[in-house]
């Protein structure tokens, strides 16, 4: 099933990352960590569906979507950064591999943070955030989403990869074996992956050699 939904408001967290807020369909629900497929309102990209994850709680009466845009391809996610408010979305059913299953480290690459922010958002909600960790890999500071709110949610257990660039007080690098030795020394807690696949597909390999046995793994690529 799709709904047309009207964009209440949009506006630049980063250089490449938009968040676009819009009207919720009646009686529309999701699971903090799930996504839907949505398209533009509007000639020539209504049959133009990307996968976007759910920002926003489940018991809010809006939607919200933090997606990474990329100019140089010329699709659909450049189109939304000439989109206003008033314009319009499709969204459509829900799906997501991504499900809170209990207290672990949460790993990220770029935007494959968005499926964490619900999960987080709502943890922090609810006073449950315990000792969950993100492990967060960017480029740069200036890549990184949400960097204040993440940092106000988890303190010291939100940690984050700098590939491209070394500042005080950020890790450089990648997100490795060793690091993840460092980080993340309990094999007996759950690990989230969300990132491109070759990176997802290392830690994963990763983790197996740290004897993180498989059934704490909860990952999705993008």
């Amino acid at each position: 099933m799709q709904h047309i939904v009207t964009i209440s408001s949009i506006r630049a967290l980063t250089h490449d990352v938009l968040k676009i807020v819009t009207e919720k369909p009646a009686n529309y629900s999701f699971a903090p960590g799930q996504a839907t497929m949505v398209s533009i309102h509007k000639i020539g990209w209504i049959g133009e569906e990307r996968p976007f994850t759910f920002t926003c709680l489940p018991g809010e009466d809006y939607l919200e979507f933090i997606i990474k845009t990329y100019i140089e391809h010329e699709g659909v996610t450049n189109e939304l950064r000439d989109l206003t408010v008033g314009d319009e979305l499709i969204v459509h059913d829900v799906f997501g591999a991504i499900k809170y299953e209990g207290e672990g480290v949460f790993i990220a690459g770029g935007a494959g943070v968005t499926p964490f922010i619900a999960i987080l958002r709502q943890l922090e909600s609810n006073h449950a955030i315990g000792n969950n960790k993100l492990l967060f890999a960017n480029k740069t500071q200036d890549d990184i989403i949400l960097e204040e709110e993440l940092k106000k949610i988890l303190h010291n257990n939100c940690i984050n990869v700098l590939s491209d660039e070394a500042v005080k007080g950020y890790e450089h690098g990648q997100i490795t074996e060793a690091c993840l030795k460092h980080f993340c020394n309990q094999p007996h807690q759950y690990f989230y992956l969300c990132g491109p696949p070759p990176m997802i597909d290392a830690i994963e390999k990763y983790l197996l050699h740290l004897q993180v046995d498989e059934k704490y793994i909860v990952k999705e690529k993008f």
